[in-house]
């Protein structure tokens, strides 16, 4: 009897500091990229909340309406009649959140990554130029918002997903990326918004 209630203990104290560990993995600070990991099929797999799916949905944005939830690390493709698609992302760290409303105003296939000035001087390590590719941080698929450097884009990085680690782009496994892709237009309205709506 004592020595079940001794385990017992053992295992709740050991899942407490998994928790512990993911909740603080969730929110961590700046992550470095990794230019030219190939991620494999293993990496790809996300836990099942950060899936995509389709769920109930209330809002009062037309069907084709991207909103990104930032602080639930969530992407909605609003279908209509209160449904939605959901996507698991990737978001700002601290200081690099934003909210807003934008369009998307270009889309590429494999893109090119080029990192700005103010990433290079954070991670000077950073390749200056960087081809499209499995490799490439951007992933399969670049989604540009308006005049901003800001993009919804894959990741070859897709431990990522469901953390506040970028720069204030917005990450998907590129599976999920793709599927995006090809639902949305030019043109599409996006709502960035870092808190729920009630």
């Amino acid at each position: 009897m004592r020595l079940s209630r001794l385990l017992s203990l053992i295992l709740a104290a050991f899942l407490a500091t998994i928790v512990t560990h993911a909740s603080a993995q969730r929110d961590s600070g700046p992550v470095e990229e990794q230019p030219g990991y190939v991620p494999d099929a293993a990496d790809e797999q996300l836990s099942p909340e950060f899936e995509k799916q389709v769920v109930s949905y209330r809002t009062n944005e037309a069907p084709g309406t991207v909103i990104v939830q930032t602080s639930e690390r969530f992407l909605y493709l609003v279908l209509g009649n209160g449904r939605a698609i959901r996507y698991g992302i990737g978001v700002g760290r601290e200081g690099f959140q934003w909210q807003g409303l934008q369009r998307i105003s270009r889309k590429q296939e494999w893109p090119d990554w080029t990192p700005p000035p103010e990433m290079i001087e954070r991670q000077p390590y950073l390749p200056r130029f960087m081809a499209g590719g499995p490799g490439n941080p951007l992933g399969a698929r670049a989604l540009y918002l308006g005049n901003t450097v800001y993009r919804i884009h894959g990741t070859n990085m897709p431990q990522t997903i469901g953390t506040a680690v970028s720069s204030g782009c917005f990450r998907l496994v590129n599976n999920d990326v793709m599927d995006l892709y090809e639902r949305v237009p030019l043109g599409t309205k996006v709502v960035i918004r870092q808190q729920p709506e009630l």
